[in-house]
């Protein structure tokens, strides 16, 4: 049975995870096996400058800081080799990295995520991925909400310039 003072690490471990997953707007989940060290570097390299966390955690921490933001649904993904990534932002740049990542780097897949406190598969991690970045985004919903307008000055001018000739 471990002494008392190594349980008491453990817990703090525990906590600290939790506290970040809980404070995180997005996560992944990720087995990392096969990728070489520069692969890694590099990899940790682009998610740091894109202000995202990524961490290689046992997966029986990643359990019970999973638990107390009420993610159990994420337990069955716990197996092998782990690392979680997570950020606060609104952009999703450290799922394209990590996406990217896995398209490229035969081993290193992605298993699931978490997004506002709830649970995500593959499959969304992956949707994320594929998004464009946030101003793209709000250019196109400006874009859409602009036509109509412009469509309708255009057909007023039409009429004035008709009225005129």
């Amino acid at each position: 049975m471990p002494s008392e003072k190594i349980l008491e690490q453990k817990k703090q471990i525990v906590k600290e995870l939790a506290d970040k997953i809980g404070a995180a707007k997005t996560g992944v989940i990720v087995d990392y096996k096969g990728i070489t060290v520069e692969a890694d570097t590099k990899l940790r390299r682009s998610l740091r400058e894109a202000g995202v966390e990524y961490k290689v955690v046992k997966n029986t921490y990643l359990r019970f800081a999973l638990n107390e933001n009420g993610l159990n649904e994420l337990d069955p993904i716990l197996e092998g080799t782990t690392a979680v990534a997570f950020w606060n932002s609104d952009d999703f740049e450290g799922a394209k990295l990590l996406s990217k990542q896995a398209e490229t780097q035969k081993g290193f897949e992605i298993k699931g995520g978490f997004m506002d406190g709830k649970a995500v598969d593959v499959e969304t991690v992956n949707g994320l991925a594929k998004l464009p970045a946030r101003e793209v985004l709000i250019a196109m919903v400006l874009g859409s909400l602009n036509a109509p307008v412009a469509a309708f000055a255009r057909v007023l001018n039409a009429i004035v310039e008709k009225e005129s000739a």
